[in-house]
């Protein structure tokens, strides 16, 4: 005889399987749409942390004075705007015309220079007995495909510009819309979990902008003090390459390692004394930011190991790139809150803050 107690059982335990296998269907359909689809999001994190990130500044802005009161969110956005666009308006009227000058001079110069310098290539012993005349066709045929393939490469660097583009379109409006967007974000989490969710997101951004504060210090630092030792060296665009340095500096270690590279490009057209000049202060500045100003700048105010900042530059930049550089630390500081608050912590502890914290944003 059968017990009347296991006859619903059974449809119940073939509806959880089938719910399953749905389930996990539709989390591979999810997996590969964002594949097919990762530039695009990738584009869309990269715009929602970089206005993260520059919420402070607004915030900042906001508390200014102009005349009898202050600058309303979307007055104070078009200020920061106006700034950064100004700035790099007046970097490239500063810069570029010598260099352009520059340029045209050596093209100019060029062909007269050529029978010198393949002179000195024929003196050399390793290409003494080379013939010069098939290094001279070999160099016209090069130069033929260099310029069809640059000439080829147009697209892709319009399409990298209208990314560009997109990115900063879609930083403003997650800067003027982007607490309508966080509140439906939460909406979609279940009341009795959203509370705890939005403090630890609010302590995760609190720390990005104290992030950004300590690398802005950084950034200001070095272009300073490259603007003294480049100016002390006659390096040629000395101011050009100040700015560049501290500029980069926002991408910590990738952006030193490239406008250093520069520097020490544009001091090799000059002299070998210049290099070498360069070249110590680098490694003098390095020694000087990792032993006293990173522990005392970021580590005070992210609270994020060097080599936690070293993992993510990488990973940042394997995946996406430059912009996965950019955005690197401020990902490696939200999962860092992210595992502290789920993971390390018990499951039912509310939301922490570092002791000098002043407690979540406001809304």
């Amino acid at each position: 005889m059968k017990d009347p107690q296991l006859a619903p059982t059974v449809p119940s335990t073939n509806r959880s399987v089938r719910g399953h296998i749905l389930f996990a269907f539709a989390i591979a359909i999810a997996l590969y749409l964002a594949w097919l689809l990762r530039d695009v999001l990738v584009l869309l994190y990269v715009s929602t942390l970089a206005a993260i990130v520059l919420m402070p500044v607004v915030r900042g802005v906001q508390r200014l004075r102009i005349g009898r009161g202050h600058p309303s969110h979307g007055l104070a956005i078009l200020i920061i705007m106006v700034v950064l666009v100004g700035s790099v308006t007046l970097f490239l009227i500063l810069t570029l015309p010598p260099v352009v000058r520059d340029v045209a001079s050596f093209v100019r110069t060029l062909p007269g220079r050529s029978p010198a310098f393949l002179e000195k290539i024929e003196g050399l012993p390793v290409l003494r007995d080379m013939n010069i005349t098939v290094i001279e066709t070999k160099l016209k045929q090069n130069t033929a495909q260099e310029m069809g393939t640059f000439l080829s490469s147009i697209s892709n660097w319009a399409a990298k510009l209208f990314e560009i583009i997109t990115g900063i379109v879609l930083t403003v409006y997650f800067l003027a819309e982007g607490e309508h967007v966080y509140k439906w974000f939460l909406s979609l989490v279940p009341p009795v979990r959203r509370e705890r969710l939005d403090e630890t997101l609010r302590h995760a951004a609190e720390r990005m902008g104290r992030w950004l504060l300590g690398q802005l210090a950084l950034m200001l630092i070095l272009g300073i003090t490259s603007g003294i030792v480049f100016g002390a060296l006659h390096l040629h665009y000395a101011f050009a390459l100040a700015v560049l340095m501290g500029a980069f500096n926002i991408v910590p270690v990738v952006g030193a390692l490239v406008t250093t590279s520069l520097a020490m490009l544009v001091a090799a057209s000059e002299s070998w004394e210049k290099v070498l000049g360069v070249l110590i202060f680098e490694m003098i500045y390095l020694q000087i930011e990792n032993g006293f100003l990173v522990p005392r700048i970021m580590r005070a105010r992210v609270d994020l190991a060097g080599t936690a900042v070293l993992i993510a530059l990488l990973m940042g930049v394997g995946l996406a790139g430059i912009a996965g550089a950019l955005v690197a630390v401020p990902t490696a500081v939200l999962v860092a809150v992210l595992i502290d608050e789920y993971v390390i912590q018990p499951a039912d502890a509310p939301a922490s803050h570092d002791a000098d914290a002043s407690g979540p944003l406001p809304r």
